[in-house]
């Protein structure tokens, strides 16, 4: 069985997928990045900063009124937070439409480098090799 489980452990799929993980990870750090430091400020800007994240219906418990979804939270009561699933919905869209897009960047790039470069036309060169030697011996023929 332990054998069978290094077996498993080499097979290059495995290994592709563990470095395939590894990097997404590290890509989702550049992704989150690039939505809350650059995209979410501009979106701000032309919202007026709407944050829907502390919008919620209280549906049983006592919460202050005007208090933070953290703070109703933390009160114990049975809350829908309507608005922080509406941000994560929101976020989710920005998300997906900047990996499309690095996606799409990336496959150009790619298909640019597999593109052949253009023929260069064919060159005479004068005879081969074979032709030279073939005239030699005729010559030689002649000559005797």
């Amino acid at each position: 069985m332990l054998n069978e489980f290094k077996d498993f452990i080499a097979k290059g799929n495995v290994m592709d997928m563990a470095v395939g993980i590894i990097i997404g990870a590290a890509f989702t750090a550049i992704v989150q990045s690039v939505v809350a430091d650059l995209i979410n400020p501009i979106i701000g800007l032309f919202t007026g900063g709407i944050d829907f994240t502390n919008n919620y219906f209280v549906l049983s418990g006592e919460v202050a009124a005007g208090a933070s979804l953290e703070a109703a939270r933390e009160a114990g009561a049975s809350i829908f937070a309507y608005g922080s699933f509406l941000m994560a919905v929101i976020n989710f869209l920005i998300i997906a439409t900047v990996v499309f897009m690095l996606v799409k960047y990336v496959n150009k790039v790619k298909s640019l480098a597999e593109k052949p470069d253009e023929v260069a036309p064919e060159v005479s060169s004068g005879p081969s090799e074979l032709d030279v030697l073939l005239e030699i011996r005729d010559q030689l023929k002649a000559a005797n």
